[in-house]
């Protein structure tokens, strides 16, 4: 039984001493404080502060009319438009829990997600109308209410909208008097990876995790305020790594962006005088391979977050002459994006530059806020010694860790056992205190910034008429970080290119995820018949 001292007798929370955390709280704020600084830089749209906040009331004020609310779930399928944005703060200030959907997934995918999530309302770009379709035709009786978000600058596509997002958002009241959660436990959103066997697992998320996660960003980064801040990190991917509310907190600029264009990049940081962008590796590597020409005139240095594969010395080196100063993350979908953060030490600078691209591409220690990243023995949870060779798995605590996920207490409990989040990225931790990912024993394959599950493309593999076996590792590549290689084993007589093979993986997967090389031969095996993936592996790394 607890004991009851002094300090606990009359000193009880209440409404002047206690609020629930929320980063909704940060557009209410910079809103009035800031209320004609810009929000959002659109194409030619200019949109401020006071105007983005009374846009989210009407959002969520035209959302609960439609008796939307707590324990509702609306899904979005957009690029990093300012709708994207809006749908941040307005979803959740309806009391509903906002599903960012992954653009690059086929409509099966989405199908799945929609339905699992129990989507009420789906908001749509037209650029992506062929995948919502389908989509949509698989739902049958379980539609959702389809807002389409006119965009000027968007492709052309079919109108599948059941009205258009300024239509509805205009029936709400700009006035609308939304109340923070009643519990800062309470979801704020829902995110689906990308499955390691089956269907995806969905991320429930909550408003206190969110709330300092964005903060989190803002104190690893050092982010000033009133930063400028590019849009080249997709808003689907972990809620934006809880951007969209860290610029709330600064009173930032978003300046939106429909996709990576490095024209586009150079001349919008030259134009607004961009401050700080994110993004997986691949959207380095193309900054620093552009033409040169793209950079004149910019004098600056950008500030810039990665996350994803350890950047290699010549991605330093390259920006570093573009003018970007890179800082490395590390995190998961379940601890809302980036929850490590390679922190760098003043006494790096006057290393060379492999020893630095070697210390500044460990995964490195916790965020602020977040209590703890440790390499721990997955049996007995106790701590690998801090050598830097003796492997164990990496784990997260803190409040920055997911509820769990959604309809699944089985992979739940699972990825709690032992009081730890359980990342299944194997690692050593440094003398320094630093951990570092040596191999990830889920197999995932990081191509882009997307996660691809080696089962999922051998499961589509092993349904070609003419493959008896498959096994899918991931084979570094320049552009993209690491691309699906497909080891495939052919049955006895039977005949198939790796064209073939090819062409039947893109009826059947995502384009990201289908195999870019196939190498034809008898697969390694255990004498139990199981595939030896290590031996694999080091036969990707010997026809590099």
């Amino acid at each position: 039984m607890r004991s009851t001292h002094p300090y606990q007798q009359g000193l009880d929370k209440n409404p002047a001493n206690f609020v629930a955390l929320s980063p909704l709280s940060y557009i209410e704020r910079s809103a009035h404080v800031y209320p004609d600084r810009l929000a959002i830089i659109y194409g030619d749209r200019r949109q401020t502060w006071a105007q983005t906040y009374t846009r989210c009331r009407q959002l969520a004020g035209a959302l609960q009319a439609r008796g939307i609310g707590e324990g509702d779930t609306v899904a979005v399928m957009l690029p990093n438009v300012p709708a994207m944005l809006e749908a941040h703060f307005g979803v959740p200030m309806s009391g509903a829990v906002l599903n960012t959907l992954n653009t690059r997934l086929d409509g099966e995918a989405i199908a799945f997600m929609l339905q699992h999530g129990e989507a009420k309302v789906l908001l749509i770009d037209r650029e992506f109308a062929p995948v919502v379709e389908k989509a949509l035709s698989l739902l049958g009786g379980q539609r959702p209410y389809v807002i389409e978000v006119e965009d000027p600058l968007a492709p052309d596509g079919k109108a599948l909208g059941d009205t258009s997002y300024e239509a509805f958002i205009a029936q709400g009241d700009p006035q609308f008097a939304w109340q923070l959660p009643a519990d800062e436990w309470d979801a704020i959103a829902l995110n689906y990876t990308s499955g390691t066997t089956g269907n995806p697992k969905g991320v429930v998320t909550h408003h206190r995790g969110a709330y300092l996660n964005a903060a989190n960003n803002v104190l690893a980064w050092q982010m000033p305020h009133h930063a400028v801040y590019l849009w080249t990190l997709p808003m689907f991917h972990c809620n934006g790594w809880c951007f969209p509310w860290t610029m709330a907190l600064v009173a930032g600029t978003s300046v939106c962006l429909r996709r990576v264009d490095p024209a586009a990049i150079f001349g919008l940081i030259r134009e607004h005088h961009i401050t700080h962008l994110c993004g997986a590796p691949i959207v380095f590597n193309m900054l620093i391979h552009a033409p040169a020409a793209l950079r004149e005139g910019i004098t600056h240095t950008v500030l810039g977050l990665m996350a994803g594969a350890a950047p290699p010395a010549a991605v330093i080196e390259g920006c570093e002459k573009a003018g970007i100063d890179v800082t490395h993350t590390y995190g998961l979908t379940e601890v809302y994006g980036p929850a490590a953060v390679c922190a760098k030490q003043e006494s790096w600078a006057s290393k060379p530059l492999d020893e630095r691209a070697r210390l500044n591409g460990r995964q490195g220690v916790a965020y602020p806020l977040q209590q703890a990243i440790a390499v721990l023995d997955p049996e007995t949870l106790q701590p690998v010694p801090a050598d830097g060779t003796t492997m164990g798995e990496i784990f997260f605590r803190g409040n920055v860790v997911m509820k769990g996920y959604l309809k699944n207490p089985a992979a739940t409990a699972e990825a709690f056992a032992g009081g730890w989040f359980h990342t299944g990225d194997l690692a050593v931790m440094h003398p320094d205190g630093y951990a570092q990912i040596k191999d990830r024993s889920k197999d995932i394959i990081i191509s882009g910034g997307e996660n691809i599950s080696s089962i999922e493309v051998e499961d589509v593999l092993h349904r070609h008429p003419a493959v008896m076996l498959a096994a899918v590792v991931a084979q570094p590549d320049e552009k993209w970080g690491e691309v699906p290689c497909a080891f495939v084993e052919l049955k006895p007589g039977v005949q198939a290119t790796a064209e073939d093979i090819i062409d039947f993986s893109r009826t059947q997967l995502a384009r990201f995820k289908v195999p870019k090389h196939i190498v034809f031969c008898t697969l390694p095996k255990t004498s139990t018949g199981k595939i030896q993936k290590f031996l694999l592996r080091a036969q990707v790394k010997s026809m590099d």
